[in-house]
């Protein structure tokens, strides 16, 4: 119980408790009889007025509870490496992601909510689900597996539809099987730093949900994504610090939009999140650990449709 709620509660009872003794004082001093006065207690609660008294039950709106989550997404996958010659076939990516979801309306806007999704997820990149390859191009098959979060502001509609629009991170593991190797001495030297090797990574991904009923969610998202040849962890670590300042910073600017103008604040959050994101996976083309010197990672761009449930 907030501490608002407490004093208002007990100068309530203060004020109802002097009301009933000055009431009993007049009554003896007119000569009645205390046991002869009956009230109901219906009249006691209209003479105390406590159906002005109203208490704020929202937090325990199911919004703030969080609810299991299955997603499954389908998308199509480009390959790539800064200075290869070789060309690579483009995958497909079937996908599946367990969590828990948050939402929420904005204390100052019950059509703003606040969104917010832990997950672990499994994916697997390959060319054999997209058919027949063309020719000379790389085939290749990648399990990977990790954990993520995503969050947002969106916009509800209704009261069981709603508007999401989000951004989300990811770390994972992957293990690459590439099925034919280029002529290229160098590209197979590249290649063979991931191939049949446990490798660390990071994703961005930018989506949009459309919630139509509180059940289902249908999803469309963007995501980029970097493999490590090797984990270098005090540079990986330096390069991250660097991009979670930046998105510390946009939150609470973020924050502030949604003080002065919470209906703007989903999309501009949306939007200067993204653009961050889709900056430094730019920068980390060329180094995978900027900026720091480091290699080139094996880098994926992954355009996923999907749908989410939940529970």
């Amino acid at each position: 119980m907030s501490v608002r709620l407490l004093l208002a509660v007990l100068i309530t009872f203060i004020f109802a408790g002097s009301n009933s003794v000055f009431a009993q004082e007049e009554e003896k001093e007119e000569g009645l009889d205390e046991d002869s006065i009956e009230i109901s207690e219906d009249d006691w609660f209209n003479e105390n007025n406590w159906d002005d008294f109203e208490v704020d039950f929202d937090f325990f709106d199911p919004y703030f509870t969080k609810s299991p989550s299955v997603s499954l997404t389908y998308g199509l996958s480009s390959m790539s490496i800064k200075d290869f010659s070789g060309s690579f076939a483009d995958p497909s990516i079937p996908e599946i992601k367990l969590g828990y979801t948050t939402e929420k309306p904005v204390w100052e806007e019950e059509d703003i909510i606040d969104y917010k999704y832990s997950y672990l997820f499994l994916s697997n990149v390959s060319t054999d689900i997209s058919g027949t390859p063309e020719a000379n191009k790389i085939e290749s098959n990648l399990w990977r597996f990790g954990f993520g979060w995503a969050n947002g502001y969106g916009y509800r509609l209704g009261s069981s539809s709603a508007v999401i629009p989000y951004n989300s991170y990811s770390f994972a593991w992957s293990r690459l099987d590439v099925k034919n190797f280029p002529a290229n001495q160098n590209d197979i030297n590249k290649l063979s730093m991931y191939n049949d090797s446990f490798r660390f990574g990071a994703g961005s991904e930018a989506g949009l949900k459309i919630k139509v009923i509180p059940l289902v969610n249908f999803d469309v998202a963007y995501e980029r994504s970097v493999i490590f040849e090797r984990h270098l962890f005090w540079k990986w670590a330096g390069s991250a610090l660097i991009e979670g300042a930046g998105h510390w910073a946009l939150d609470a600017f973020v924050d502030k939009i949604m003080d002065s103008s919470p209906y703007a604040a989903p999309v501009v959050g949306f939007v200067l999140k993204s653009a961050l994101s889709y900056g430094i996976y730019e920068l980390r083309q060329e180094k995978m650990n900027w900026p720091f010197s480091s290699s080139a990672p094996l880098s994926y761009d992954q355009v996923k449709f999907g749908v989410t449930f939940n529970f």
